[in-house]
């Protein structure tokens, strides 16, 4: 296995570098007959693309995806009389092929780290693990390469909706030290999006903004945390042991570029309680359906859903990338002193949040899946 496919029985293999020609990738298992819109799985590209605000890359990319396979036009759903209406289309049952062009690459801001190793990049692991490696971008190693999985995760997310009304929300929580005020609480897109680094308090974003510019200006980065929340899974959802779903979600989230740590539910707070204050008791209501009263488990217990919000909290490094002088070795030993160069987000966790959005919802949509296997 190469590693570049991910899930068991809704699977996303992608493919491209960061320089290359184009990114892409193949989503396989979906099942046939799912209604897809397609101008929503652009809009979650839209989020993530590089140049999209003050704060991000200047990379100017525009993301257009190109499907390619796996999808016809739905004609029931589609009014032939109204020419401006979005065409919804259909799923096949058969393999969704899709690519997105690069085309604002500067490769030339790489010759200089031919042979020579960037800090905290993969420059040096991607060298003794392959005996080569592409510098334009880092190539694979790029968080370019999540444009793929976003788009996969948009077509999960109208599976997931469709058929259990599962809605996921992501949010920047803390930049550095600049932290929201209140508990991890489920937010709608309008608040989240309202601000430019997606945080749903305007107050706390306005500073947060602020840190990331200062951290820009002085040829510096930052990270920090994003909370994400999935509301209406059922009960029921993961396996025994190994695919357990917190699991599953701790494996893509960890996928991600610059996540360094998870939390499910209270984390690492949770370690200091004892077990009389951690414990969720349960109750049902009069139609009898079984809740929580408090939610420490993040929604999971014994790596199964328990119908509760799913609760995660997913750490970000500061990007490697910085316009200052380091030191650093060459390939033959040679200490040297490097300075960053290129194009480079200052804070990644505003263009992150479709990203986180798009894994958690490609671990739920093979979970639903694999669950309609799990008993007669």
């Amino acid at each position: 296995m190469s590693g570049n496919t991910f899930g068991k029985l809704l699977q996303i293999t992608t493919f491209g570098e960061s320089h290359g020609l184009s990114i892409g990738g193949i989503l396989d298992g979906l099942p046939a007959g799912l209604t897809i819109d397609l101008e929503q799985v652009q809009n979650e590209l839209d989020r993530r693309r590089p140049g999209s605000s003050e704060i991000t890359t200047p990379r100017n990319e525009k993301d257009l995806v190109e499907f390619f396979s796996g999808l016809i036009i739905n004609e029931s759903d589609n009014d032939p009389s109204n020419k401006s209406e979005n065409q919804l289309f259909i799923s096949t049952g058969t393999p969704i092929g899709f690519r997105i062009e690069n085309k604002d690459a500067k490769s030339e801001d790489y010759e200089h780290l031919e042979n020579t190793y960037r800090p905290s990049h993969a420059d040096y692991t991607y060298d003794k693990k392959y005996g080569l490696r592409d510098i334009r971008g880092g190539g694979r190693a790029s968080a370019r390469e999540t444009a793929s999985r976003v788009v996969g995760g948009a077509i999960a997310k109208q599976l997931l909706y469709r058929t259990h009304k599962i809605e996921i929300s992501a949010y920047v929580e803390r930049v550095q030290d600049i932290s929201v005020p209140f508990s991890p609480a489920f937010f709608g897109r309008k608040v989240i999006d309202s601000n430019i680094v997606r945080c749903p308090s305007s107050d706390i974003a306005d500073r947060m903004i602020q840190r990331i510019q200062e951290a820009r200006d002085d040829g510096d980065t930052l990270g920090g945390a994003i909370v994400v929340l999935t509301k209406n899974v059922p009960a029921g959802w993961g396996e025994p042991v190994f695919d357990k779903l917190n699991a599953d979600l701790a494996k893509a989230l960890m996928s991600i570029p610059s996540v360094k740590g998870i939390e499910v539910g209270s984390g690492f707070s949770g370690t200091l309680m004892k077990g009389s204050e951690h414990n969720d008791a349960f109750n049902s209501d009069k139609e009898g359906k079984v809740f929580t009263t408090t939610n420490r488990s993040g929604g999971i217990q014994g790596g199964i859903s328990n119908g509760e919000e799913i609760i995660v909290r997913i750490a970000f490094k500061p990007v490697a990338t910085i316009k200052k002088a380091q030191d650093s070795i060459d390939k033959d030993g040679n200490k040297i002193t490097l300075e960053g160069k290129g194009r480079h987000d200052p804070c990644v966790l505003p263009r992150a949040i479709p990203i986180v959005e798009a894994m958690v919802a490609l671990v739920l949509g093979d979970h639903l899946l694999r669950q309609r296997s799990a008993r007669l």
